[in-house]
Order: structure tokens, then C-alpha cells, then sequence
């Protein structure tokens, strides 16, 4: 296929407003959007502000809303659209934009601190820790995140309600919740630290009602809903409501003490 001229609509603006704009471009064959929005800054719009890194959708850093769902620019072929089509090109709509399509996207960082850090057991050396293979694989799979904040993105509960944001973490720090819990070595209990109730009082886990459109957008695949979020609130109901689960705690504790 050779190339062709294509219509994009990008919006244009900053923290005061803005508007979508309409322009003409040349795509070739194999190109993705980010190629594109590079040749409107080089012919047509030098001062376009456009985040981005790798170009090899590992970084997460060319996040926007393409046509209105969000991906990776990097990552999107202009062959998935028509060639008659208008490929609106449009920032994250959960965060506050800077200029173009960059958004200020700290609340995730400030969200990242908040959720305490593994804590090695006491009794083991890092040279001694020993998991099953499944146990790895389990946690393997959320370490795939890239941070794109895709799924945070289109997460409706920090999309559409701002006031959320001071209560709720989003799917991809709940996810590190999940997979800090699901971690057999780690000993957050032993020094006091309950995460699943942290992740339903202080990130607000109760907020998630599993639409799994976090996992619509994930460009890694990772199963955010399925394999985190859904057994987080599994082991945060059995935790407050199941007594069977609340008396092996007890003994568990009176045990270790």
C-alpha cells in the first residue's frame, strides 16, 4: 500500500482551554500515530507538546486518547484506521492538562507513595528467599505495568468524579496492593501492617465495581481485574466478615509472638 493523506484532529491548548484543530498529513506504509503527530511537529505545528520516550510501548510515556479510547501512541497503526477516517487525537481526560497532549499526571506518583514498600522477613537473607514458581509467575504479571496509567485513565471512578481522587488509589496501585499481598514473603503483617484492610479504608477499593475496563486498555495484557483486583476484595471480605478466617489470624499472631 502506498501512502496517503490523512485527516487528524489534535487538540490544542492548556490549563485554560482549548480546541481541536484540523490537519492534513502524510502517512506511510507501517507508520503509527506517534509517527505522525512527529511529522505535524516537523511541517505543520513546531510547537505541538507531545510526550514520549521509547517508541517501542515500554516507557508508557505517549499516552493520549486516540478517537476516544485510550493507548499508546506508539502502539497504534494508522492501518487500524480507514483511510477516509478523521483520527481525533485528544490528551488523558482524568488528569489536568499542560499544553497539547500533556497532562500532569502526579496524583498517580503521589498515590505510588502512599502504598508501603515490601517488607523482607526478618529471619531471611536476601539470599535465602525461596517461592514456588507459581508465586513468581503470580507477581510477574503485574510487574509488567509500564505506568502508562492507561487503566487509571479510563478508570470511570477517577474519570468522571474528581472528588474520588483524594480516596481512591485506581486500578494500577491496587494492583500493587494485590501484588505486595499475594507475596509469600512478605512480612507486612508480622510488622503491623494489614494491607487489605489498608486497601479497603485508606485506597479505597470499595470504589472498584469491576467494569474491567482497566484491563480493556492495559497495553501489556496484564489482567488487572481478573488476577488483582477481584482476589483483593475476595481476601478483604474474608478478612472483616469470614470468623473462621478472623480466629486463624488470632492464633497466628499469638503463635509468631
Amino acid at each position: 500500500m502506498s501512502g496517503y493523506e490523512a485527516r487528524f484532529r489534535v487538540w490544542r491548548g492548556d490549563e485554560q482551554g482549548g480546541e481541536l484543530r484540523d490537519f492534513t498529513v502524510e502517512v506511510n506504509d507501517g507508520e503509527v500515530v506517534l509517527d505522525i503527530i512527529h511529522r505535524l511537529q516537523a511541517t505543520q505545528a513546531p510547537d505541538l507538546a507531545v510526550r514520549w520516550n521509547c517508541k517501542a510501548g515500554k516507557c508508557g510515556s505517549c499516552s493520549a486518547e486516540v478517537n476516544g479510547r485510550p493507548r499508546l501512541m506508539c502502539m497504534t497503526r494508522m492501518s487500524v484506521f480507514d483511510r477516509a477516517e478523521t483520527v481525533t487525537v485528544t490528551p488523558l481526560r482524568a488528569f489536568p492538562v499542560i499544553r497539547d497532549l500533556v497532562t500532569d499526571v502526579s496524583f498517580n506518583y503521589e498515590k505510588a507513595r502512599e502504598i508501603p514498600a515490601f517488607v523482607p522477613p526478618a529471619d531471611l537473607a536476601p539470599g535465602e528467599y525461596r517461592m514456588f514458581q507459581e508465586d513468581v509467575d503470580r507477581s510477574q504479571e503485574f510487574r509488567r505495568c509500564i505506568e502508562c496509567f492507561l487503566c487509571q485513565n479510563t478508570c470511570h471512578v477517577v474519570r468522571d468524579h474528581e472528588e474520588n481522587k483524594r480516596a481512591f488509589a485506581g486500578p494500577r496501585f491496587l494492583m500493587r496492593v494485590a501484588e505486595l499481598d499475594m507475596h509469600p514473603l512478605d512480612a507486612a503483617d508480622r510488622a503491623g501492617l494489614d494491607r487489605g484492610r489498608a486497601a479497603q479504608d485508606e485506597h479505597g477499593l470499595g470504589y472498584c465495581n469491576i467494569t474491567k475496563c482497566c484491563t480493556e486498555v492495559c497495553p501489556e495484557g496484564i489482567r488487572i481485574t481478573d488476577n488483582a483486583l477481584i482476589p483483593l476484595k475476595e481476601r478483604a471480605v474474608d478478612r472483616t466478615y469470614d470468623p473462621l478466617v478472623w480466629l486463624g489470624s488470632k492464633i497466628g499472631r499469638r503463635r509468631s509472638s
